[in-house]
């Protein structure tokens, strides 16, 4: 059974196969959100856009970092380690096989890609590639600790973390010219109340 259970939530193969099988869910949960906004009395494009803005971070978030923090085969039977020179690990993947550095780079980038793109959109707080770029780069770090201090034989660098931040802050660069709109959008006006009731 514990065998059966990892194949699913341990392996790469599983995680894959269970963000697919939770797309309808994720759908589902946008729709839910959505009308429960639009009873309530928020503009029908809004309540849309946030309620996808909100599962969108999270199903495009969880995945990667799910598969990122699955241990690797002496996961606790070796310490944890740690590389903090810049650019060292981006180098040596750059000598390694167009493969190998393809799912590297490609991978590390796509982390918080979803965060990055969505969170303007829903946070008017967030609407600033500076701040994207802080927030991805301060979840980055604390995955990367997370790895190091769980002994998940997985090297915690500091590359990972310049890797996922810079793919946030591209990923907020194109959503940009939606920033605006969704600042100022406004809510659905409510009915006026029936005199006499």
């Amino acid at each position: 059974m514990v065998k059966g259970w990892h194949g699913w939530i341990g392996t790469f193969n599983g995680v894959v196969l269970i963000t697919v099988a939770a797309l309808p869910l994720a759908a589902l949960a946008v729709w839910v959100l959505a009308r429960r906004r639009t009873v309530t009395g928020t503009a029908p494009a809004a309540a849309w856009r946030r309620s996808l803005a909100e599962v969108g971070i999270v199903y495009g978030t969880v995945p990667w970092v799910w598969m990122i923090m699955l241990p690797n085969g002496r996961a606790g039977a070796v310490s944890g380690r740690v590389s903090l020179v810049p650019l060292r690990d981006l180098l040596t993947i750059l000598g390694s096989g167009p493969l190998t550095m393809t799912v590297q780079i490609v991978g590390n980038l796509l982390v918080f890609a979803a965060l990055g793109f969505l969170a303007p959109l829903r946070f008017a707080a967030l609407a600033s590639v500076p701040r994207i770029l802080a927030l991805a780069a301060g979840c980055s770090v604390l995955v990367e600790t997370a790895q190091y201090v769980l002994r998940l034989d997985r090297v915690s660098s500091v590359d990972d973390v310049l890797l996922n931040a810079a793919g946030a802050g591209l990923a907020a660069l194109a959503s940009r010219r939606w920033w605006r709109a969704t600042a100022g959008a406004p809510s659905a006006p409510r009915p006026a109340p029936v005199p006499g009731r």
